[in-house]
C-alpha cells in the first residue's frame, strides 16, 4: 500500500496498513533548521526521509490587474484591526468601499503541474477558502461579531460575496485538476483555546450554509473534504460531520474538549482525524521518548482512521528536530 492508497483508505473511514503521517507545513524559518539536522537539501527530500504520506498543493496564485492578491487589506496587522467595511451601514456601499476579487485572475498552472508530478502521495488541494477570516478582516473582529447582531443583512451580503468568489474559483479549478487531486482541503479557524469565536446560533446562520455548499462542491468533484480549524470547536463537530466533512485537522490537543479521548468517545468512527500531536507544549518541551509515547497513545485512541501530524501544521523553530524525528518514527514505524 503506497501513501496515496493509505490515506485514501484512512480518510474513507477504513483501516489501512498503518496510521498515516504528515509533517505539516513548517514555518519558513524552521526549514533550514530541519535540513541541517536531517542532512537534506529540499523540502521534498526531507518529507521522503521522514515517510510523509501527505502533500498539500493548494491553489494560491492570484494577481489582479493591479498586481494585488486575494482580499488585500493594506496596513492591517491583526484580525482585531478595523477593516475597510468597519463603518458600512448599507449593502449598497459595498462596491464603493472595497474592490472585490474576481475568479478570472486565478492562475492554476503551477498548482496543476505540482499535482501531476506529486508521485504516489496523497494530494490535498483547492483554494484555501478561508471565508470566515476574510469576512472578519473586512470588518475587523469586534465589528464582525457586533454586526452579526446589529447589521445581519450586511454580514450576509459580505459573506455571500467572499464565498461566491471561492466557489466560482473552485468551479474553475477542480475540473482542471481532475483525478490528480484527492481532497478539497480548506481552512477556517472557528475556535479559540476555550470555545467558538462566535456563538452556535450565529455559526448556524452565517457560517454553516456556505460551509455546507463547499463540502457539497468538493464531493461533487469526487474529492474527500478535509477541514482545517484550530481551536475548541467541539460544539460544532457534529454539525461538520452532518455536512459530510471526511477529515478534521489539526486537532488542537490542549484546547477545551479537543483531547483525543473526548474526540474518540464523541465522534470516533464518524470522521477521520489529522493532527493531534501537541505543538503548544509537548513538541516544544517534551523528550523524544515523550513524543513516541504520545504518538502511540493517539494511535491507540483515535486509530485506525488517524493521520499523525502536529496540532498546528506551521511547526515553529522552537520545536527540537529530534522531536520531529521521534514523531515520524513512531507514526511510520508503529
Amino acid at each position: 500500500m503506497n501513501s496515496r492508497e493509505r490515506l485514501r483508505t484512512i480518510i474513507s473511514g477504513k483501516p489501512a496498513d498503518r496510521c498515516g503521517f504528515w509533517l505539516g507545513q513548517p514555518d519558513k524559518a524552521t526549514w533550514p533548521i530541519l535540513h541541517t539536522y536531517f542532512g537534506t537539501k529540499s523540502d521534498e527530500e526531507l518529507r521522503l526521509k521522514l515517510g510523509d504520506d501527505f502533500r498539500w498543493i493548494g491553489a494560491w496564485e492570484y494577481r489582479d490587474a493591479k498586481g494585488l492578491g486575494m482580499f488585500p487589506i493594506p496596513d492591517k496587522h491583526s484580525h482585531g484591526d478595523p477593516g475597510p467595511l468597519a463603518n458600512c451601514d448599507d449593502v449598497r456601499q459595498l462596491d464603493e468601499l472595497y474592490d472585490w476579487p474576481r475568479p478570472q485572475f486565478m492562475n492554476f498552472a503551477a498548482t496543476l503541474q505540482n499535482l501531476r508530478s506529486a508521485g504516489p502521495y496523497y494530494r490535498a488541494s483547492g483554494l484555501w477558502t478561508c471565508f470566515y477570516h476574510n469576512v472578519m478582516d473586512l470588518f475587523g473582529m469586534e465589528n464582525y461579531m457586533a454586526f452579526m447582531y446589529e447589521r445581519p443583512e450586511i454580514v450576509q451580503a459580505v459573506t455571500d460575496r467572499v464565498c461566491r468568489f471561492y466557489y466560482d474559483a473552485n468551479e474553475r479549478f477542480f475540473p482542471l485538476a481532475g483525478d490528480d487531486a484527492d481532497a478539497f482541503f480548506f481552512g477556517n479557524d472557528f475556535g479559540t483555546q476555550l470555545d467558538l469565536i462566535c456563538g452556535p446560533a450565529q455559526f448556524d446562520q452565517f457560517i454553516l450554509p456556505w460551509f455546507r455548499r463547499f463540502t457539497e462542491q468538493g464531493h461533487r468533484f469526487g474529492k474527500h473534504v478535509i477541514l482545517h480549524s484550530c481551536g475548541a470547536i467541539h460544539r460544532v463537530i457534529g454539525r461538520l460531520i452532518d455536512c459530510d466533512v471526511n477529515c478534521l485537522h489539526p486537532i488542537q490537543a490542549l484546547a477545551r474538549n479537543m483531547d483525543a479521548q473526548t474526540l474518540a468517545h464523541d465522534f470516533g468512527g464518524r470522521i477521520a482525524f489529522l493532527g493531534g500531536v501537541d505543538t503548544q507544549h509537548l513538541l516544544v518541551h517534551g523528550t523524544p521518548q515523550d513524543i513516541r509515547d504520545e504518538v502511540r497513545r493517539l494511535q491507540d485512541t483515535l486509530g485506525p482512521c488517524l493521520i499523525v501530524s502536529p496540532s498546528h501544521e506551521a511547526i515553529l523553530p522552537n520545536v527540537p528536530p529530534a522531536n520531529i524525528a521521534a514523531m515520524a518514527e513512531a507514526a511510520v514505524g508503529g
